[in-house]
């Protein structure tokens, strides 16, 4: 009994043994397999993990897009959010010049109005008033005239006196500078000397002061309704116009960017409403002050709006040339890969077939094109199309 344990301890002890030894060969072989599989090139001959690259077949070249780095001009470029808003400096309150109830409105907001057109009218009693002057300066001015005339042909015939012409001669002097201030003061109302003549002629007196537009735009509040009371300089204006041809951007810029911005500096401006199109203008203003709050400075743009798109209150963001163009290589966007972990590649081949993957530091991005500050030359051939393809082919022979 006692020989029979010990053989059966002895036989287990041989087969941990053997147990060991398998175990022992087959880490090294496992070992051997895995350095061989990094060390190689895949089973189908298409990757070498060592080297970075990647080889294609024809049909696989056939459709990739390869291109060379390239110098190109790359400006250097500024970006600000901000938002639309009119041209002030083309932006008028209209108000009436004398107070008065609103007879009759012309316009609506939105609609374009030409300078000199009737904006609205009113009733005016300062035009009435003005107008009734002018009446009696004219009564008194005929009358004076024929008076003096009456006694000119008296003083001929010997029926009057030296001094009576001269008084008729002042007090008909006298009448005329007031008739002449008479028409002047209804001048003022807007009343061409063609109406003032009129109403001389007519003896009649027209109350009604017409409001002209200063300029030709586009109605953008209307306050006016008739039989409204106005006066002058009281807001709300009855109208506000706007030449809409041109319109403002204002952003405010981060606290170390603003010496970077100079007035005349050309603007492309973009809004979420037509995000394919740019709108182009130039810094027209630059703020003293940096806000204490914010750290920002104020920064304004006159942008160019010929179609009048733009519409005041929209956001956008504004992209400023601030330097002018540099000459760096390049190559197209799509050629770049962001990798895993955040490094930037391209992929560079010399033979169409055979492409290694290559890290490169990359600058600015401007009309499809990535600028290379390093790790490429101009001349090196790039996969334009398919670097994505490459990458990922790569990254799945390694992690396989």
């Amino acid at each position: 009994m006692a020989f029979r344990i010990k053989h059966a301890g002895f036989a287990a002890s041989i087969a941990a043994v053997a147990v060991l030894v398998a175990g022992a060969w087959l880490l090294t072989r496992t070992s051997e397999v895995r350095s061989a599989k990094a060390a190689q090139p895949a089973a189908d001959g298409d990757v070498d993990i060592t080297s970075q690259t990647v080889n294609v077949t024809d049909k696989q070249a056939d459709g990739f897009k390869i291109l060379p780095a390239e110098s190109r001009a790359f400006s250097v470029m500024k970006n600000a959010v901000g938002s639309i808003d009119f041209n002030q400096n083309m932006l008028v309150q209209v108000f009436t010049p004398n107070a008065g109830k609103i007879v009759d409105t012309f316009f609506n907001v939105g609609e374009t109005v030409t300078k000199g057109q009737t904006l609205f009218t009113i009733d005016s009693p300062d035009l009435l008033q003005a107008e009734s002057t002018l009446l009696a300066a004219a009564g008194v001015l005929e009358l004076q005239t024929r008076t003096l005339t009456r006694v000119k042909q008296l003083l001929k015939t010997g029926g009057g006196a030296q001094k009576d012409v001269d008084q008729a001669t002042s007090d008909q002097q006298t009448a005329e500078g007031n008739y002449k201030a008479a028409r002047d003061a209804v001048r003022i109302f807007g009343k061409t000397d063609e109406e003032i003549d009129r109403i001389v002629a007519d003896r009649k007196v027209d109350s009604i002061l017409i409001v002209s537009s200063p300029i030709s735009g586009q109605v953008v509040a209307r306050n006016a309704a008739p039989g409204l009371y106005v006066q002058p300089g009281n807001a709300p204006a009855p109208f506000t116009l706007a030449d809409l041809s041109t319109m403002w951007m204002a952003a405010n810029v981060i606290e170390i960017d603003a010496p970077a911005y100079r007035i005349g500096q050309p603007v492309a401006v973009s809004v979420p409403a037509y995000p394919d199109e740019a709108f182009r203008g130039h810094v027209t203003t630059l703020g003293l002050n940096i806000d204490p709050n914010t750290h920002r400075q104020l920064v304004r743009s006159v942008i160019d709006d010929p179609t009048h798109k733009l519409r005041a209150g929209m956001l956008a963001s504004f992209t400023i040339e601030i330097d002018g163009p540099r000459l760096s290589v390049a190559v197209p966007s799509e050629a770049v890969v962001r990798e895993g972990d955040g490094t930037m590649t391209v992929w560079v081949t010399a033979d169409r077939h055979r492409f290694e993957r290559r890290n490169v530091k990359v600058g600015m991005a401007q009309d499809g094109w990535w600028q290379i500050l390093d790790g490429l030359k101009p001349g090196e051939f790039v996969a334009s199309s398919g670097a994505i393809f490459l990458s990922n082919k790569l990254a799945t022979a390694t992690t396989g």
